[in-house]
């Protein structure tokens, strides 16, 4: 038998160590001894100011904003897939990066410089962009003439590669931008600052908060819609909600770190393995391996060519498109196309 709260304490002890493991990967070795005498024992010249500015403004807010922004697309990848019914949605298949990503695009073009309660114009146009790309998937696959997940998934496939044509045009419009574009859109995490973690902070923590709350009615949804109305649910609102919560989630980690793929796709996977397929559960272990994939996708990032770095988002990919076709070549025929929450 499962027992989620000590699965879930165990896995975020383990995102812990790692998180203050990666402190000490990069191209600069930081000796551990040298950081507890000076921050423990108050030895403060065991420490050099240059090592003490590497880990207070560059490696801390780093680890801090891969924290979030893998845990905010671990929680989308759990809300999209319920939401489509799909095991192999996540915000990178079906659009929702894409969505943020043309956004950021959009916001860098027009050198928008704007920040409302610590949320910078890349922000509130990352979530612009991904909840406008998810509602004209919603509305595109409803008018199908088989209305359904597969539907919906094939209609973001498709917007979104519509939506990445009109980044690349704007990229070649825009010359003098292309640098910081790329950036955006093979996904890094060099140059956050304790700015960008205050920014990530309130989209992350508010979209994961959504869909954890919504977990029992996220639970009677995968029911099928008959048997979710019959429970009183209702999926005009409801939709809405996880809608929102998925994208603010995304917007989070693309505002943060660009376009990263597949730890949407194989956070939620590996955490209903874990603790099961109930949401009040799988979401927190979710952004949990969220968090942890991104972490190690970070640190494999910044060393594997060290002293130079490597997009993260290259690390991912690697990562998650075996994992994908995986998932494609031998997910259990009763389970295809559609998630289920009694197994």
């Amino acid at each position: 038998m499962k027992r989620p709260v000590g699965i879930l304490a165990v896995a975020f002890a383990f995102l812990i160590v790692c998180s203050f493991a990666s402190l000490f990967v990069g191209a600069v070795d930081i000796s551990l001894t040298d950081v507890a005498d000076a921050w423990i024992w108050g030895n403060a010249s065991s420490l050099k100011s240059t090592e003490r500015t590497i880990l207070v403004e560059l490696r801390l807010p780093r680890m801090i904003s891969g924290l979030l922004v893998g845990g905010a697309l671990g929680v989308a990848g759990v809300g999209f897939q319920s939401l489509f019914r799909n095991p192999l949605a996540d915000p990178f298949i079906i659009g929702a990066s894409s969505g943020a990503a043309l956004g950021v695009t959009i916001s860098i073009v027009m050198g928008l410089q704007i920040s409302v309660v610590g949320l910078r114009s890349s922000g509130f146009a990352a979530l612009a962009g991904s909840v406008l790309l998810i509602v004209i998937v919603l509305s595109i696959g409803s008018l199908s003439q088989r209305p359904g997940p597969t539907s919906l998934l094939l209609a973001g496939i498709a917007i979104s590669s519509m939506v990445n044509a009109i980044v690349s045009l704007l990229m070649y419009w825009h010359d003098d931008k292309v640098v910081v574009i790329v950036a955006w859109l093979t996904g890094s995490l060099a140059g956050n600052n304790w700015s960008t973690v205050l920014t990530t902070s309130v989209l992350s923590l508010v979209g994961g908060f959504i869909l954890w709350s919504l977990s029992r009615p996220l639970d009677a949804y995968l029911l099928g819609d008959v048997a979710s109305k019959s429970l009183g649910l209702d999926l005009t609102q409801f939709r809405i909600l996880l809608v929102m919560g998925a994208s603010i989630a995304t917007a989070a980690a693309v505002a943060a770190a660009g376009i990263i793929g597949f730890v949407g796709l194989i956070a939620p996977h590996i955490a209903r393995w874990i603790v099961g397929p109930k949401h009040a559960s799988l979401v927190p272990m979710s952004w949990c391996l969220g968090a942890i994939l991104l972490i190690l996708a970070d640190s494999v990032a910044r060393t594997i060519i060290a002293p130079a770095e490597l997009p993260i988002g290259i690390v991912t990919a690697l990562i998650g498109s075996p994992f994908f076709l995986g998932l494609l070549l031998f997910r259990p025929q009763r389970e295809s196309g559609r998630i289920g929450v009694g197994a």
